[in-house]
C-alpha cells in the first residue's frame, strides 16, 4: 500500500527537477545565442574572406580539369605548361576546419611565440624574390626622433623637376574636374637616404624627415595620374605634427590618417579610390629591380584582413599586380595581407572603400630616378585598370 505522505515529496521533487532542467537548457540556449550574435560578424568575415581565399587560392579553373582527367585523360590537354597539381583536398579541409596550413609551420605555433606575430601575414601573390624573409617592415620610430626638415638633395631635386616636366602631357580621356583618387601618407615621415643626402647610412630608422619624405612620391603619382587623365587629390599632411598636437605616438598614425581620409570623403563625393603610400625599411638589394635597362624601386601591395571589404580590395590588388607582372616583370613584390595581430588591427583604413590599397614603394636606399620610374609604371598600370573598370561599369 502506497504511503501518501512519501508519495507527495517524490512528486514535488520530480516537478522541481524537471523545471530546473528546462531552466538550465534555456540558459544554455540563450547564452549560446548571445555568444553567436556577438561573434557572428567576425566569424562570417573570417570564413568568407581570408581562410577560404587561402585554402582555395591554389585551385584554379584548370584544377577542375585535373580532377576530370583522372577519369578522361583528354582533359590533360587543357593544362598550361607551368600548371602544377593542386594541393590534396585533405589539406584544404584541414585548413578550413582549423586554419592550420600544412605548408606553413607558422600556423602551428606562431601565435604562441612572443613577437612572432609580426610575421603573421599571408603572401597572397608573390612577386620575384618575395618570401617571408622579405615582407615589408613598418617604419614607426619614436615620435621624438622625427624632428628634421631637410631640403631635397640638389642632384635628386634636379631629377624630380625633370620628372614633373615630363608629366605634363595631354591624355586621350579624362575624368574632367572630378578627383576620383585620394592619395595620402599615414607615415608621412618616411623618407629615403639619397633624397636626404645620407647615402651609406647604416641605420634605416634614420631615413625620416618632416619635409623631404614619402609625400614627394605621392605628389609624383598625382601628376602622373593627371597626365593619364585621372584627377586625384594628394594629401601632404605632416603626420608628425598632427600626432604631437594630440599627444599620440606613431602607433596611432592610422587613427590620425583615418580622420584625414574621412574628412576628404565627406568633402569630395567623387573619390572612388584610396591609395596610402609607404616606404619599406628594407635595403637596396631587396627593393630594387632592373627592367629593360632602367632601375626601379620595387613595390608591394598590402591589405588588411580584418577589413570587411577585403574581398573587393583583393580583386583590385590582384589585377594591378598581374598587370605589373605583364608590363614590368620584377617590379611588383606581390600582394601581402596582414592579420589583426600584425598591424593596425588588420584594417589599415581600407574599410572606408572597397577600392583601397596600401603600397610600399621602394626602401630606404632608393633614389629619385628609381622612384620616378616606379611611379610612372604604376600610374601606367593603374590608369589602364581604371579606364577598363569604367568601361565595364558603363556597360
Amino acid at each position: 500500500m502506497k504511503n501518501k505522505f512519501t508519495e507527495k515529496p517524490k512528486k514535488l521533487f520530480w516537478i522541481l527537477s524537471y523545471k530546473s532542467l528546462i531552466i538550465a537548457i534555456l540558459f544554455v540556449l540563450l547564452t549560446s545565442a548571445a555568444i553567436f550574435t556577438v561573434t557572428y560578424s567576425t566569424l562570417q568575415h573570417t570564413l568568407r574572406s581570408n581562410v577560404v581565399y587561402q585554402a582555395l587560392s591554389n585551385y584554379k579553373a584548370q584544377s577542375l580539369f585535373y580532377f576530370m582527367h583522372t577519369e578522361n585523360h583528354h582533359f590533360s590537354h587543357a593544362f598550361e605548361e607551368d600548371f602544377s597539381p593542386p594541393p590534396p583536398l585533405s589539406s584544404v579541409a584541414l585548413q578550413l576546419a582549423t586554419n592550420i596550413r600544412v605548408a606553413d609551420t607558422r600556423s602551428l605555433f606562431g601565435s604562441e611565440l612572443p613577437g612572432f606575430s609580426i610575421f603573421d601575414s599571408h603572401i597572397l601573390l608573390a612577386g620575384e624574390g618575395t618570401d617571408y624573409t622579405t615582407i615589408p617592415h613598418e617604419s614607426a620610430p619614436p615620435l621624438e626622433s622625427i624632428s628634421g626638415e631637410r631640403d631635397l638633395d640638389p642632384a635628386e631635386s634636379k631629377t624630380y623637376e625633370e620628372s614633373k616636366k615630363q608629366s605634363q602631357t595631354q591624355a586621350k580621356q579624362s575624368t574632367g574636374d572630378k578627383k576620383v583618387v585620394y592619395i595620402y601618407h599615414t607615415h608621412s615621415w618616411e623618407s629615403y637616404f639619397p633624397l636626404l643626402g645620407m647615402q651609406g647610412e647604416a641605420n634605416e630608422n634614420k631615413a625620416v624627415d618632416n619635409k623631404t619624405n614619402i609625400t614627394l612620391v605621392g605628389q609624383m603619382l598625382g601628376m602622373e595620374l593627371k597626365a593619364d587623365g585621372i584627377g586625384s587629390e594628394v594629401d601632404t599632411t605632416n603626420m608628425t605634427q598632427k600626432l604631437n598636437e594630440k599627444g599620440w605616438g606613431t602607433g596611432r598614425a592610422y587613427a590620425m590618417s583615418r580622420s584625414v581620409v574621412e574628412t576628404a570623403l565627406q568633402q569630395n563625393k567623387d573619390v572612388d579610390y584610396l591609395i596610402d603610400i609607404h616606404r619599406d625599411s628594407l635595403r637596396q638589394e631587396k627593393t630594387t629591380a632592373a627592367i629593360n635597362g632602367k632601375s626601379y624601386a620595387k613595390m608591394m601591395i598590402v591589405l588588411g584582413e580584418a577589413n570587411p571589404k577585403f574581398d573587393e580590395n583583393v580583386k583590385m590588388a590582384k589585377a594591378i599586380h598581374e598587370k605589373l607582372e605583364e608590363k614590368y616583370p620584377g617590379l611588383s613584390r606581390g600582394v601581402l595581407s596582414k592579420k589583426k595581430t600584425s598591424g593596425n588591427n588588420g584594417l589599415y583604413n581600407q574599410d572606408l572603400s572597397d577600392r583601397s590599397i596600401l603600397i610600399e614603394v621602394g626602401g630606404v636606399d632608393n633614389n629619385m630616378e628609381e622612384l620616378t620610374n616606379t611611379v610612372k609604371a604604376f600610374s601606367d598600370v593603374f590608369s589602364e585598370y581604371y579606364w577598363q573598370a569604367e568601361k565595364v561599369n558603363a556597360q
